[in-house]
């Protein structure tokens, strides 16, 4: 078997995304340790910024009449999109930044959708476990409460477009025991992170199964 596992974080070692993304790989491999680990860090390794731009224009443009630039472009959309169309399962680790997915994330969607049919689903059907993270609260009746823009785009892609069979993991207060502004919130940030680490443990069990 083998699974795409997708980080975007840029916090290196402190990621808590990586961190919840590392239980539920530790659990799938616990249950099935014949599987096979694909690799991508989009944070550490950013993919092109202009990438999504140029295979788009070469996906109209024929092939003796692209630039180098287009043929690399879209030759890594092509890769990317091979990449989840290959996968048996796949666990992301896209965290939350400023109010929506990262560049990172929205430049790894964008350029997958360019290397396959409109509307592909390019992960129909799979286990797909993605871990996100928040550094504040966002939940009903908070004052932040309405400006998630990142979790439902997630649910969107991942598994209305994709066609995945999502569990999703969320993780809220992630800057408690970071910013002291926070300081009040210990309590209820370390039953956020406890919660979180059991449901992707068992995230990675079950869907090991499958």
């Amino acid at each position: 078997m083998s699974i795409l596992r997708v980080d975007a974080s840029i916090q290196g070692p402190n990621s808590a995304s990586s961190a919840l993304a590392d239980i539920a790989e530790a659990a799938w491999l616990e249950a099935r340790p014949d599987t096979k680990i694909v690799r991508r860090h989009i944070g550490n390794e950013p993919l092109p910024s202009d990438a999504w731009q140029l295979a788009t224009q070469a996906a109209w443009i024929a092939e003796a009449d692209r630039t180098d630039a287009q043929r690399r472009a879209l030759a890594l959309a092509n890769e990317l999109a091979a990449e989840l169309r290959d996968a048996q399962g796949a666990i992301f680790a896209l965290p939350f930044y400023n109010y929506g997915v990262s560049q990172h994330v929205k430049t790894w969607f964008d350029l997958a959708m360019a290397g396959g049919p409109l509307g592909e689903k390019l992960l129909d059907g799979k286990p797909v476990i993605v871990v996100t993270t928040r550094g504040g609260a966002y939940g009903p009746g908070t004052p932040r409460e309405g400006w998630d823009h990142n979790t439902d785009y997630l649910r969107r892609v991942i598994a209305d477009i994709w066609g995945a069979d999502l569990a999703l993991i969320e993780r809220e207060f992630t800057l408690v025991g970071v910013n002291p502004a926070l300081d009040a919130f210990t309590e209820t940030a370390t039953a956020m992170k406890e919660a979180a680490h059991t449901a992707a443990a068992e995230a990675g069990r079950t869907f090991a199964a499958r």
